[in-house]
Order: C-alpha cells, then sequence, then structure tokens
C-alpha cells in the first residue's frame, strides 16, 4: 500500500446503539428482506450490489411509472453512463402528475411554513399539480422550450419547487441558484449556463426581517446577456425596480394560464438539472443530471435509507439551493407522494424553539437535518427541546458533516426520545442520492456512516487503486455506475474527466474518485473523514480532521470545533484548534491546555493541538460544512477566495492570524 494513503483510525468507537424492532419491522427495507427471503441485513446488502442491474431494474420498476417501457437497464462506456435506454420518462409526472390522478389528489404535498409565525399554507397534491401546469404555461408563453435554462433565485417558498417541477414538466433544465448568494455569485452561474429566464423574489423574511433579493438579480443579469426575462414573486411586500420589458410578477405571468399542460415524454437521459458546485479553482462546476436517474435513486432512498412512509409527515431541513433540497425536498419525497414540511427561515426565530414547535404541531415523523444545527442546539441546552412533545418522531437523519458521536447521542437521546435511529447519511452532489448510510435496522455506531446502500459497489482504495484493509483509510471511489450519477460538467468535459475517473484511469478504468476520505473499523464500519485534501499530516501521520473535532467535542465545555494544520518544519504540520464554547462558559487559558489535554487523551499524542483559540463562530456552508479552506487561509494571512458560499461570511473576521 502506498505510504501517502495509510490514514489508520486513531480511537475506535465501541458503542452500538440499537433501534427498537417495532420500528425496523416496520421499516421499508426489512420489509423488502423479508419479502426476497435474505436471512440477514449483510447477505441482502451483498446481493443488491452484486447484482446491481437487476435490484436497479426492479427500484425503476417499483419507484417510477414509464410512458414507454425501457428496454436497456445500462449502457456503460467509462466515464459516461446512460441508463434506462429506450424507454420515456418524467420526473414532473412522477412527482406531481400521477399522484395528482389518483387517490392522492386531496392528499398534503407541503405543509409550507413560512418564517413569520403563522404564515402557513398547505398545498395538496392537485393544488400543486394546478400550480405547476400554470407555471409550465407561463415559461412556455416567454418562449422556454425543451433544452432552456432557467436560474431559480428563490428563497424557500412554494413557488421554487414549483418553478423547478415546471421546467422539468417542459423539458427545460433548471438551475437553482442559492439565494443566500451575492449578485456576483448568481451571475457566473446564469452566465455559464446561459440562462433564458431568471425567476427570483422581491425578497424574503430572515430573522423577523424583509431583505431584498431582486437588486442581486438586476446586478448580475447586467452582464448576463442570455437573459431574456426576470420573473419576479412578491413575497415580502417590498418596492423593488421592474424594468419594462424584462420584469415581470409572477403572479401577472400565470393569471390566465390554463392549469393543464402536456407533459414531455422524455429520453431518460434528457437533463433535468444543472447544480453548480464550488471548486477549487474559483470557477464554479456545474454538474448535470438526467431525468432517469432522478426518477429512481432519490425515490429509492428516501423510502428505504429515510424510510419515509405514505402516513408519514417528513421534514428536511435543507435549502433547495443545494443537492439535498432537490433530492430530499422535492423529487424523492414527491415521487413517493409524501408529505413534507417546506420552512422558509431560521433556524432560531423568534426563539431557538422554532423546529421543535413545527415538529410538534404537524407531527413530523421522519426528521433530515445538519450537524451544524444539531450542535447548533446541542449548545443552547437541553431545556429547549423539552418545552415541546417530540414522541411523533420516529427517524432521525443527518447529512452534510460526519455527526460526530457527542451530537449523535443528544440528538438521539433528546428529540429522538432515546430510540429513533439515527441515519447518519454520505453522498455528493454528484452522486444525487444517498450512497452509504444505515438502513434503520442496522446496527448502529455514532459517528459512523455504517456502510453502503444496496445497489451500490464503493470502495476505499490507496492511491495505487488497491482496497485497504479494515482498519485503513483512503479515497472512496464507486466501482460501478448508478443511476442518479452526474452525467457531465456542463460543457466542460475536460474537467469531468480529470476530477473523477483519470485518478485510477490506468489500472481500473470506469473507478469513479468520490475526493472524500473514509475509514473502516474492525467491523466493517464506515467513517467518513471528509476532502482528500482536508487531512492533517504530523509527524509522518496522516490525521483525519473530522476525528480531532470530534475528540475535541467530545469535552464537556464545547460545543463545536473546527482544526487545521500549521506549517511546521520539525513535524510538517502542527495542529491548530478553533473551539466554540458552549452557553455560559467562560474562556481561560486553562481551559485551552484542558481541551488540548482531552483530545490528547482521547487520540493520542500525536493528534495535540498545538495552539488552540476560543471563537464565536467558524466559517461554515449552508449545508454545514466547515470550510476548512477558508479558516486556513484567513489564519496564515493567505486570501480567502470566494466566500459566496458561506452561511455566516462575517465569521471568517473571527479567524485570528496565527503565523
Amino acid at each position: 500500500m502506498a505510504e501517502t494513503a495509510k490514514t489508520a483510525v486513531l480511537q475506535e468507537e465501541t458503542r452500538i446503539f440499537n433501534t427498537p424492532q417495532w420500528i425496523i419491522e416496520y421499516s421499508n427495507s426489512y420489509q423488502w428482506m423479508k419479502k426476497k427471503g435474505f436471512k440477514t441485513e449483510k447477505e441482502m446488502r451483498e446481493w443488491c450490489s452484486q447484482n446491481y442491474l437487476d435490484f436497479w431494474d426492479e427500484m425503476a420498476q417499483t419507484y417510477a411509472d414509464w410512458f414507454k417501457p425501457y428496454t436497456q437497464i445500462l449502457e456503460w462506456n467509462p466515464p459516461y453512463a446512460k441508463w434506462f435506454l429506450g424507454g420515456k420518462c418524467n420526473v414532473a409526472y412522477n412527482a406531481v402528475d400521477r399522484h395528482a390522478k389518483s387517490w392522492r389528489r386531496n392528499k398534503v404535498a407541503y405543509y409550507f411554513v413560512g418564517e413569520p409565525v403563522g404564515d402557513t399554507k398547505t398545498i395538496t397534491y392537485y393544488q400543486l399539480y394546478q400550480a405547476v401546469n400554470k407555471m409550465a404555461n407561463g415559461l412556455k408563453s416567454l418562449g422556454v422550450k425543451k433544452g432552456d435554462r432557467v436560474s431559480i433565485y428563490l428563497p424557500m417558498i412554494p413557488e421554487l419547487p414549483i418553478t423547478m417541477l415546471a421546467c422539468a414538466k417542459i423539458g427545460a433544465i433548471h438551475s437553482v441558484v442559492f439565494s443566500g448568494f451575492s449578485a456576483g455569485g448568481l451571475q457566473s452561474r446564469v452566465t455559464d449556463a446561459e440562462a433564458k429566464v431568471v425567476v427570483t423574489s422581491d425578497g424574503f423574511y430572515r430573522r423577523g426581517k424583509p431583505l431584498p433579493l431582486k437588486p442581486n438579480v438586476d446586478e448580475a443579469v447586467q452582464n448576463a446577456p442570455s437573459v431574456e426575462k426576470v420573473v419576479v414573486v412578491k413575497r415580502a411586500g417590498l418596492d423593488v425596480p421592474m424594468k419594462e420589458g424584462r420584469d415581470i410578477w409572477y403572479h401577472d405571468l400565470i393569471k390566465d394560464q390554463p392549469a393543464e399542460c402536456y407533459t414531455e415524454e422524455l429520453d431518460p437521459e434528457d437533463r433535468l438539472f444543472i447544480l453548480y458546485t464550488s471548486g477549487t479553482t474559483g470557477k464554479p462546476k456545474g454538474i448535470e443530471h438526467a431525468h432517469g436517474g432522478f426518477c429512481v435513486g432519490p425515490a429509492y432512498t428516501t423510502a428505504w435509507a429515510l424510510d419515509v412512509h405514505e402516513e408519514d409527515v417528513y421534514w428536511c431541513t435543507a435549502d433547495c439551493g443545494w443537492i439535498t433540497g432537490h433530492s430530499y425536498v422535492v423529487y424523492g419525497p414527491l415521487c413517493l407522494g409524501a408529505t413534507s414540511i417546506l420552512y422558509e427561515g431560521a433556524p432560531d426565530y423568534p426563539d431557538i424553539g422554532r423546529w421543535w414547535s413545527i415538529i410538534e404541531e404537524y407531527g413530523v415523523s421522519v426528521f433530515y437535518t445538519a450537524p451544524t444545527a444539531i450542535r447548533m442546539f446541542m449548545k443552547a441546552g437541553d431545556q429547549w427541546p423539552k418545552k415541546y412533545n417530540l414522541k411523533s418522531i420516529r427517524i432521525l437523519a443527518s447529512v452534510g458533516e460526519p455527526l460526530n458521536p457527542e451530537a449523535y447521542v443528544w440528538f438521539r437521546n433528546n428529540i429522538g426520545g432515546g430510540q429513533a435511529p439515527i441515519i447518519d447519511t454520505w453522498w455528493q452532489t454528484e452522486t444525487g442520492c444517498h450512497v452509504i448510510a444505515p438502513l434503520p435496522m442496522t446496527p448502529e455506531k455514532p459517528g459512523s456512516v455504517a456502510f453502503p446502500l444496496p445497489g451500490f459497489n464503493t470502495d476505499i482504495y490507496d492511491e495505487d487503486g488497491n482496497s485497504v484493509p479494515l482498519g485503513y483509510g483512503g479515497n472512496i471511489v464507486q466501482k460501478t455506475p448508478w443511476p442518479s450519477m452526474l452525467r457531465a460538467f456542463f460543457r466542460d468535459p475536460e474537467r469531468y474527466m480529470k476530477e473523477y475517473w483519470q485518478m485510477y484511469w490506468d489500472v481500473k478504468p470506469g473507478t469513479y474518485l468520490a475526493g472524500d476520505k473514509a475509514t473502516r473499523d474492525k467491523d466493517g464500519y464506515w467513517w467518513i473523514q471528509g476532502r482528500i485534501d482536508d487531512v492533517l499530516k504530523v509527524a509522518g501521520h496522516r490525521i483525519s480532521n473530522a476525528e480531532v473535532e470530534s475528540a475535541a467535542v467530545s469535552h464537556p465545555a464545547v460545543a463545536e470545533a473546527a482544526v487545521i494544520g500549521k506549517p511546521d518544519e520539525v513535524k510538517g504540520e502542527v495542529i491548530v484548534a478553533f473551539i466554540i464554547l458552549k452557553e455560559g462558559v467562560q474562556e481561560s487559558e486553562d481551559l485551552k491546555k484542558d481541551i488540548a489535554k482531552h483530545v490528547r487523551s482521547v487520540l493520542g499524542p500525536v493528534a495535540y493541538p498545538e495552539i488552540v483559540y476560543f471563537v464565536k463562530d467558524v466559517p461554515k456552508t449552508r449545508s454545514g460544512k466547515i470550510m476548512r479552506r477558508v479558516i486556513k487561509a484567513k489564519a496564515l494571512g493567505k486570501p480567502v477566495g470566494d466566500i459566496s458560499a458561506l452561511a455566516n461570511p462575517e465569521s471568517v473576521e473571527n479567524i485570528p492570524l496565527i503565523v
């Protein structure tokens, strides 16, 4: 094994949490396992992955309706996959049309909860169907046709999923841009996609204040010659300029449109959306996804991993500006005909109990959120969830960053009543759906994402393309394709090849490089360690940033931690820890020493933080990922680059210089 690829597990997690038997037996995956006659979960997972084409064929038949049946499951010419050849489908038909024409027509699709308390709306599948049709007809009236790109720059209001689905219905390609991005971030994405129409709003609510959004669009489209029309939703009642001939109010656009619209019968490989994810080069990567894969992958994983059932009220707190919102706020739950919460605002407005009040009011049974949010609630104290009745919760789930063991235990005990399993999911914008996760039946180790899901052939390779032994780490790879995988970078095939396929091309062509590292413990459980370049190199040892951060958070005074390496002539790097303390804990030099000693006692002397700083916050994306790249640049006095993706850009100023 290449020496540079060895990343040993410093700390072994021995605690096991088992799911109550009634939750296991009720779960979709367990019932499928029993129906198929598998004796154990391990046997089922292995069979599904070895026979992945048969498995995905069954998932496609189970979770999607096809206008025309496909004749070939997969055509694989690495690095390009085509799924469900010869078939015809449309994800909007699967998400909306078929439910509106069935007994689900009056079932709730979304409970919309605006940030202003009391601002709520209930949308049934039939009402969603009509709204999607009206917007689809509105887009057609603006000249939008199959293959055209529509940029969507909206807060979490119903018009966001409605516009996504309207694009899908007519074969247009949507490109959702997170509404927290600046005008510059929007402009680069609109320009690269050559969007014909931008859909936005006058503004949105954040912590009780109406904030403008339309001015960002006005600035962005000045340098976006492809944009012909700007559609504006009246959300916050703000007075915004409307440019004659270009801008049109959303309500005026749909007012006289028919509530019926033909759904395009599309090739499964026809593009559904482009989603831009920030790249290390500074130029956003436009990741392309296809209709066929999105009819299958998100629905299957919503049913199996998140275990959403017909009668559940499900809530994923993600924003549709990110892949989690695409897959698990829109396409996955809607294709299942599920009832979801759509929440506009901040998790702590008007107070830190807002999310728990929503769970109590609507009887949420499946709750999917980010470790950053969980740690924020931990920091605020146990008294907040105790004020609310959270007994409706059956399944908890986590996405974004590794869920450290202390946060796992807090989440399970305080939100899950000590019994709800926590489905800790690993996946990417590129994968389109969950790849590694426990099922409700899986015995859980806090902090581990358990095992690759059925249908995936996921492995950990060293840098020579060898599968690493238990107890070691390396690069996460996919050995076989899957339906919801990315199809390309928009108009950049060279970058697509270089970034994901080139590393192992000479030894194992067709191996997908995820860009994340992981280890497997002696029981085969997977532990995500972060990005390939997020590994500390201390005195010849490779140490996971996430593992050191988790050890720091296990100190009773610590709410959150971010760890970077500082260049050192002797050791290569020394560890620097930025610590956020729990409410009411006083900062002191003795506490810094105690935290450093605690990390050393947990992980050993090689992981000892040489420098500890107390900070109020650290830079994070809206999906909860700690931006170590930004922290390191600021701490070392280097340019921090594009920070438009940060949820809290002001936190960058908290980071002290350490040179």
